[in-house]
């Protein structure tokens, strides 16, 4: 998703637009970590000092730099007022409105999502009857300059001195809270409030003589359809196990908007439904601590299913563990994690280090992993559960891709989650927000996630827990049947085939769905088919491969060769049932659109035919037949010239998926050292180590992983074993797979750090000369396959000169499009 798609704000290289957060400690513990590195053996390194999890934090990067262990279920951040999808934004004129567990990082879903359960410390100097309550009452602003993380710990400072830490397991954490000397800890914890504002109606009790506080109720989608509620469970124990002593205690009601606060002494059960009339009525614990103790420890336990599974996720995850001892465990689940990819420390730039580990960070930070904490129509479901698929259409370009080069038991739960969800509601997921299903952006986009997996571990799939025969009969329910109602799950699949393309104001007696978006709809489809066309072959299904092959070329359908923009002939537009198009035009919905109103994402009244884009990006979309698109657009000097246009006139957009794949298409038109040059143009104009450093919202960690990509110097085309090679920016690096048990070590041969930068200085070597597999140097030096590299381990070596001219061709073959007999079989 491309939130607020045309507040897009470029950043640069060591600046930003960064207020006052966060600490200037964070960055130089990272820089003096860098450099300490460089001297230390492999197994002496702790590739979480390198992560600053604060990019992406401003410039609408939506990231939470809250406390999380891989694919954690919970994430403790504070929630601000304002713009702060996900709970913590650096803009220091906001407010904290309390601490919470729960939160996604990097959506595009601009109401926030989860924020539930949110606590807030204060000193109440009148009492209990002064505490205020209320979200609009008890805000405070923090203490500038302050705000500290790092994986799986997270903390920040009230202006009134209160410091506030937490740290996590999977479901569970500890929350602990310094108070000035001398005054008297007081909490308000609430049960309604969430960031969205979505109650629905909840519970609570309070235990004084355990010091335990339960909790749960009903709230709504984040990004999804009103109608539908998720449950959602916590359980606050606050005596530390009796190190610490409850004084007052009770329950409190209010609302902002009616101007009323109220509490009651000594009460401890709260049962509320949903305020039919408007607005969240607001309601929680205020409890405080006798005598005046410095520190207070507050475990967590959070559950999708009930009351106790919350408190036994706390007892079993936490239990009696230190808050240093849980921040040290989850330390080295990072870890682990982050060394499966090993760089050259002492050689590799500085800001490429924390640019690359911080991204490796948070391609690991979601989906959460809720399995056995199931709930509706996946109840008690026996595979692995992920919620906050955000979404497919985001994801399934780069994020799992990356994924499956060390990751490939995680992917395979992901992957079984994705079949799960056709089991149990008859097709896959496409986006999955606050386990609810979430809106339908370009189709099914999980088809070609699964269809990656399937391509890149059909030899283990069955050791991996995956039925391919299963796995395909979840892609054909997306590709062959029509759901009733397809906002959110599946395709317009019946109008689809019939016309050979999404028409335009068609008439569909069969099923209902938001009828716009038909030109990307008609463009994702057909990826989306070939990603079933390829499985199809690796299972030989014969005339199911024919089938797919020719609807993977549906793309072609929506081509006008009549359309001109800006001197440039052929755009893809909306098209009615009768065959006529439907004229818009191309700049529509681009950086350059001169009408700031016009809307271009999911809205009734976007009227231009493509999805969060415009007819300029969404042209270049055929990954799997790139040569025919070379074809439609006149030739490869016409392409080129029409390329160069494209990032020359401001239509390319660095955070918008369409255009992950557009700086790499020069390969296709066999001029490699131009893809060479616009990704470093591309990667040194957008990314940095700043919070203003991603180019809009991260999507779940798709602009991670793209910039992951472009830092090493591969490209991913998906549902395929091919990756597109270019000039890595770091002198070598070695990806582990554990599950494989093999390794892999690029060598960039000749690699000159003078060419990390925005525009390579002449002299300085970047451009592939050759590559070199274990010993053989290939006949191409534009692409290799996932099979003859990652799969068996060992070197490659990529040579890089400073003569461009010389190497601006691919060699033997450019890389494969469908149309010119590529990707004939799967390997």
């Amino acid at each position: 998703m491309l939130a607020l798609w045309v507040l897009v704000v470029t950043s640069f290289w060591g600046s930003g637009l960064v207020n006052a957060q966060p600490s200037p400690q964070v960055q130089e513990r990272i820089s003096a970590a860098i450099k300490k590195a460089a001297s230390l053996p492999a197994d002496k390194v702790d590739y979480t000092e390198f992560v600053n999890v604060f990019i992406g934090t401003d410039n609408f990067g939506d990231v939470c730099p809250g406390a999380s262990v891989p694919f954690g279920m919970v994430k403790f951040s504070t929630d601000l007022t304002g713009y702060a999808p996900a709970g913590y934004v650096t803009d220091n004129t906001q407010t904290i409105r309390g601490l919470s567990p729960m939160h996604d990082s990097g959506t595009g879903s601009s109401l926030g999502t989860y924020g539930n359960f949110e606590i807030m410390p204060m000193v109440c100097l009148g009492g209990f009857d002064s505490c205020p309550l209320t979200l609009a009452a008890r805000e405070r602003f923090r203490k500038n300059n302050t705000d500290d993380a790092s994986p799986g710990y997270f903390a920040q400072t009230l202006d009134n001195g209160i410091k506030m830490e937490a740290t996590s397991t999977r479901r569970a954490g500890l929350e602990r809270f310094t108070f000035p000397k001398g005054s008297k800890p007081y909490f308000v914890l609430d049960l309604a409030n969430d960031l969205p504002a979505s109650f629905a109606g909840g519970h609570m009790e309070i235990d004084p003589e355990q010091g335990r506080i339960t909790m749960g109720g009903l709230w709504g989608s984040s990004f999804g359809p009103g109608s539908y509620n998720y449950q959602a469970f916590a359980c606050y124990d606050i005596l530390d196990g009796g190190k610490q002593k409850l004084d007052e205690y009770g329950v409190w009601t209010g609302m902002t908007d009616e101007d009323f606060q109220t509490r009651g002494l000594g009460l401890t059960h709260l049962n509320l439904t949903r305020n039919l009339i408007g607005g969240v009525y607001e309601s929680g614990a205020l409890f405080s601590f006798a005598g005046e103790p410095e520190q207070i420890t507050i475990r967590v336990g959070i559950s999708f299913v009930s009351e106790a599974q919350a408190c036994a996720n706390a007892e079993s995850e936490v239990g009696n563990a230190s808050f240093d001892e849980i921040v040290s465990r989850s330390k080295a689940l990072w870890n682990e994690k982050l060394s499966k990819i090993e760089i050259d420390l002492k050689n590799t730039p500085a800001n490429v280090t924390e640019l690359l580990y911080s991204s490796l960070y948070r391609a690991s930070l979601t989906p959460n992993n809720a399995t056995d904490e199931t709930q509706g129509p996946f109840a008690n479901t026996p595979h692995p559960y992920f919620d906050s698929l955000y979404c497919s259409w985001d994801t399934f370009r780069t994020f799992y891709p990356l994924m499956s080069l060390h990751s490939p038991v995680e992917f395979a739960q992901i992957v079984d989650n994705y079949i799960d969800g056709w089991r149990k509601l008859g097709w896959m997921p496409e986006c999955r927000a606050n386990n609810l299903p979430g809106w339908t952006q370009g189709g099914s986009s999980g088809d070609v996630i699964v269809g990656h997996f399937a391509i890149t571990y059909h030899n283990e799939a069955s050791a991996l827990g995956i039925d391919l025969d299963e796995l395909y009969s979840a892609m054909l329910a997306d590709a062959e049947i029509n759901p009733p109602e397809w906002n959110t799950l599946g395709r317009q699949v019946n109008v689809y085939k019939q016309y050979g393309y999404v028409p335009f104001g068609v008439l569909d007696t069969d099923s209902v769905g938001r009828q716009t978006r038909e030109g990307s709809r008609t463009l994702e489809y057909a990826f989306e088919d070939f990603a079933v066309r390829q499985v199809a072959l690796l299972l030989n299904k014969t005339d199911d491969v024919a089938t797919y092959t020719n609807r993977s070329l549906f793309y072609r359908n929506v081509w006008d060769p009549s359309v001109t923009s800006d001197g440039f002939h052929g755009f893809a537009q909306k098209r009615a049932p009768n065959g006529s198009f439907v004229h818009t035009n191309p700049v529509d919905c681009s950086p350059n659109d001169s009408d700031e109103n016009r809307e271009c994402s999911l809205q009734g009244d976007n009227v231009v035919g493509f999805y969060e884009s415009s007819s300029w990006e969404y042209s270049w979309f055929a990954p799997h037949d790139t040569a025919h698109l070379i074809e439609l657009m006149g030739g490869n000097a016409t392409f080129v010239k029409r390329l160069d246009h494209f990032f020359d006139a401001g239509y390319y957009l660095a955070g918008n998926e369409p255009s992950f794949q557009t700086p790499i298409g020069y390969h296709y038109a066999n001029q490699p050292a131009k893809s060479v040059d616009r990704v470093r143009e591309v990667v040194f104009t957008n990314f940095d180590i700043t919070p203003a450093g991603l180019p809009g919202n991260d999507d779940q960690a798709a602009m991670a992983t793209l910039l992951v990509f472009h830092l090493l110097g591969l490209y991913p085309v998906p549902s395929t074993s091919q990756f597109l090679v270019l000039s890595p920016m770091v002198p070598q690096y070695t990806i582990h797979n554990s599950f494989l048990n093999v390794s892999t070590t690029i060598t960039t041969k000749g690699f000159d750090k003078r060419s990390v930068q925005k525009t390579i200085p002449k002299g300085a070597a970047a451009y592939v000369k050759s590559v070199t597999v274990n010993g053989v140097v290939q006949p191409t030096r534009c692409h290799f396959d996932f099979n003859d590299v990652f799969r068996v381990g060992g070197e490659v070596v990529i040579e890089v000169t400073a003569d461009k001219d010389s190497v601006n061709s691919c060699g033997a073959s450019v890389p494969e499009s469908v149309s010119t007999g590529g990707f004939a079989q799967i390997r």
